[in-house]
């Protein structure tokens, strides 16, 4: 059955070099008459602020490559192999298919996968000269102040799996090697995070640690099992203790510990805490999230009993609530995008893992995702809305999976999503977004 799948696989890749362009009609939702709302807390606890790595451009924008992924999505070609505890490996964030039809393309010279790769490579991160700094304890006060290793680690993060990713692209061993090198040296020495953003550090850099290791493990057998015994025994020990309890903050904190624990639990092949991070975001997304099915006011956020006007507070006191809402709108966006991005990534890893978490929130999501697209796409916040003030309305690197699954899987018209994806495309790196045009671009299923 697997060589028949891998040449299914194979016959679509071929097929599929060459994208057709599709376009979408842009438009504005519709925005309820005027509120004066009040002024926003401020939240020290917060620490998300952070360049994202220089961007290549290609100079061109092409529109999702509808037929390869439709192909891509009905043939049965994951080739993905399963554990005992039924997890598929690799399973995190990306699998085999997808990736074996991004290297076709790659291959091909085809837009915009090429040009991601390209940049990639030519990143910091992407370098074969890369070298780690790790260290035993990493300090992240609010704002990252003090930032004792907090860059560090999230940058070593990002290359260990930019590494991974060259390599599977490549079959350049430097870059495997490359990759175990950076994880083994976090693994040799991290003992504990403190400090304020201690939760939040452990959440960012967990969610994004495994997705390179999963990934070396699955496609180069020359990791020493006792290295990757060690790194699986830092994310157990010092990431996992961080953030399987969730947050009461803003949710952006929560949704990162859920992808993170959810990818932790997929490497481990540790049910209980996969499944725990499944629970927690089924809690957390609708009161991240507001539908006016929800009733006149939010969901209660999860391990809190705030209603009445600390529920508005929590909200940022929005003005009205109107469908799409998110909890941190009225904050701003770079931290909407991180809390979108984290509930986005665990997501695709479920679905990868066979839960439908996107199906069970398909009109919330949709909903969410393309009525705060809008601010970013150009459309004019109405004077009720915050105060008629929407800050940092930037776009940043998180808008390309969202896309794929909106428009290559749920088949929902998001004009703004895909404005906006258009806009940051080649995506880079920020956080936990990661390369996401290289990885998620026109992949479909």
């Amino acid at each position: 059955m697997r060589a028949i799948r891998s040449f299914v696989f194979a016959c679509v890749a071929c097929l599929a070099v060459v994208g057709g362009a599709c376009g979408g009609a842009d438009g504005a939702s519709g925005a309820p008459p005027a509120a004066t709302p009040s002024a926003a807390p401020s939240d020290d606890a917060a620490s998300e602020s952070s360049s994202p790595d220089a961007e290549v451009g290609l100079g061109a924008d092409v529109g999702g490559d509808d037929a390869a992924s439709d192909a891509l999505d009905q043939a049965d070609v994951s080739g993905d192999a399963a554990s005992a505890s039924g997890f598929v490996h690799p399973g995190i964030l990306v699998q085999r298919a997808q990736l074996d039809f991004v290297k076709a393309k790659i291959a091909a010279g085809a837009a915009p996968w090429a040009g991601a790769f390209a940049a990639a490579k030519a990143s910091r991160f992407g370098a074969k000269t890369y070298t780690p700094t790790p260290r035993a304890t990493v300090e992240c006060g609010s704002y990252s102040m003090p930032d004792n290793g907090c860059t560090d680690e999230k940058d070593d993060v990002t290359a260990a799996y930019t590494q991974a990713l060259l390599f599977y692209f490549t079959d350049d061993e430097a870059y495997a090697k490359k990759s175990i090198e950076i994880m083994n040296a976090w693994s040799a020495v991290l003992a504990a995070h403190t400090n304020s953003n201690a939760p939040l550090q452990s959440a960012w850099c967990a969610s994004v640690f495994p997705r390179a290791a999963e990934l070396i493990r699955a496609s180069y057998p020359k990791w020493p099992a006792a290295e990757s015994a060690r790194f699986a025994k830092m994310l157990k020990d010092v990431y996992l203790p961080e953030i399987i309890k969730g947050s009461t903050s803003n949710g952006n904190w929560e949704l990162s510990m859920i992808e993170a624990s959810m990818a932790i639990g997929v490497f481990l092949d540790d049910r209980p805490t996969f499944d725990a991070a499944v629970a927690m975001w089924r809690k957390r997304v609708p009161a991240y999230l507001y539908l006016a099915s929800d009733g006149p006011a939010p969901v209660t956020p999860p391990g809190t009993t705030k209603s009445g006007a600390a529920l508005t507070t929590y909200w940022y006191h929005p003005g009205q609530f109107v469908d799409g809402l998110c909890q941190e709108t009225c904050r701003d966006f770079g931290h909407v995008q991180l809390g979108l991005a984290a509930m986005i990534d665990a997501a695709e890893t479920a679905h990868i893992q066979r839960v439908p978490l996107y199906e069970e929130q398909a009109d919330r999501i949709a909903t969410g995702l393309e009525w705060n697209a809008q601010w970013l796409d150009g459309v004019t916040a109405p004077s009720w809305l915050c105060g008629g003030t929407l800050t940092d309305a930037t776009p940043t690197a998180m808008w390309e999976i969202a896309l794929n699954e909106l428009e290559g899987r749920l088949k929902r018209t998001v004009p703004h999503v895909r404005s906006v994806a258009a806009k940051v495309r080649p995506t880079g790196t920020n956080h936990h977004m990661v390369w996401e045009t290289l990885t998620h671009y026109g992949v479909g299923g």
